[in-house]
């Protein structure tokens, strides 16, 4: 039945999804590297420890996005991304329930499963809104650079909310004051997918059943952007070493607290700002070229701290890094729609965050075990930066494919 409500231009309906990508990638996914200091202090780890449990998230995520299209033909692509956002909501609060290593890592890993489903679901909303999204008033529809960018960067606002809420609720000097903090943000990730319901309505993102599987039947032709996957791995290895450790490894330089904060906002708001940076390279290029253009802009703001501890420079970084990360998430989507049918959307976005996952399960745990073997995260971060180097020499291989 309809609700006689006109529908929200397409601009609005991207930013509804944003929030989406806010909870699955910014809180659930990015907070983390705001909590590991106090959670690292309170608990006892090991640098090791604590880059598993993000290890625990990724492969969790690499799970989800193996069971994305199922679910999606199960749910509808709409009713997967609202339903698992909130469940992403739900166990985001779990963390604030225990202490235990065991449970911590359990909520890691289903978080990361169903973040995972909402991520994919949401990317094939958002792919989908441009085509269905006719010209208002003379003016033509959004472009696809401009809403996957909005879209993915939408993580930004995660980031900036963890970066000021976080801190101000897990004081270091507190036991378990962490635990309020994971509460707060499950709180706010149910806020927001209430907010996503309302806002998304009108959009038709497939019935369950028969309406959905055209979308989620397709097959993605891995071997003809494996130049682009292999890179796209290696930004999974590279780039969640740096987003897991930044913030522990600019405490244990003794950067101040407000400082930390500041940084970590920062980088947030870049994240946020980007697609209106990125959306016309992503609308123009058909290839690897955008892939390896910002996977070697990422190995600059890598080795940045590695470089240098003064405060331009950490804050060169975190801008270039936030103002970069999620741009290249939306270049892997943008190249699957230049190149493949709407009816291998689904199983391309979903391949590369099968191998964008893969990534991410050894990268936290690689350079915590490098961390602690060698005294310390800079030696973790500069192997960080050499694999986002190699995918931004294999990405230049990749070849728009024959229409």
């Amino acid at each position: 039945m309809s609700s006689g409500r006109a529908p929200l231009p397409p601009l609005a309906v991207a930013c509804a999804l944003a929030l989406g990508t806010a909870v699955s990638l910014g809180l659930a996914r990015f907070s983390y590297a705001m909590f590991l200091p106090p959670m690292r202090a309170d608990l006892g780890w090991s640098y090791f420890t604590a880059g598993s449990m993000n290890t625990a998230n990724a492969a969790g995520y690499l799970a989800g996005a193996l069971l994305a299209p199922a679910w999606m033909r199960a749910l509808g692509s709409r009713g997967a991304f609202l339903a698992c956002t909130g469940a992403t909501a739900v166990l985001l609060a779990a963390h604030g329930l225990t202490d235990a290593d065991t449970l911590l890592y359990l909520f890691r890993f289903l978080s990361g499963l169903v973040s995972a489903v909402a991520f994919v679901a949401g990317g094939l909303l958002a792919a989908q809104l441009v085509g269905a999204s006719p010209a208002r008033a003379g003016r033509p529809p959004p472009t696809a650079g401009l809403v996957l960018g909005i879209y993915y960067g939408g993580a930004g606002l995660g980031i900036v909310v963890s970066a000021v809420l976080v801190p101000l609720l897990a004081a270091r000097t507190a036991a378990h004051a962490w635990q309020g903090a994971w509460l707060a943000l499950g709180a706010l990730g149910l806020a927001a997918t209430a907010l996503i319901a309302a806002a998304t309505r009108g959009l038709a993102g497939g019935a369950p059943g028969a309406s959905s599987p055209p979308a989620a039947r397709g097959v993605f032709a891995w071997r003809r952007f494996l130049p682009a996957l292999f890179a796209y791995l290696m930004f999974g290895l590279g780039y969640i070493g740096y987003m897991t450790f930044i913030v522990t490894l600019l405490r244990d330089q003794r950067v101040g607290d407000f400082e930390v904060m500041a940084f970590y906002a920062m980088l947030g708001a870049a994240v946020a700002v980007s697609p209106w940076i990125w959306a016309g390279v992503l609308q123009r290029f058909r290839g690897g070229e955008t892939l390896a253009m910002m996977s070697a802009l990422l190995v600059v703001a890598t080795v940045l701290p590695v470089w240098s501890t003064a405060t331009v420079a950490l804050f060169a970084s975190g801008v270039l890094f936030g103002g970069v990360m999620l741009s290249l998430v939306a270049s892997t989507t943008a190249l699957v729609r230049h190149n493949l049918g709407p009816a291998e959307w689904s199983a391309g976005i979903a391949g590369f965050t099968i191998v964008f996952a893969a990534g991410q399960i050894v990268g936290p745990s690689a350079v915590g075990f490098i961390a602690d073997r060698a005294g310390g995260l800079r030696a973790g971060l500069v192997v960080s930066a050499a694999l986002l180097a190699l995918g931004a020499i294999v990405a230049w291989r990749q070849k728009p494919l024959s229409p």
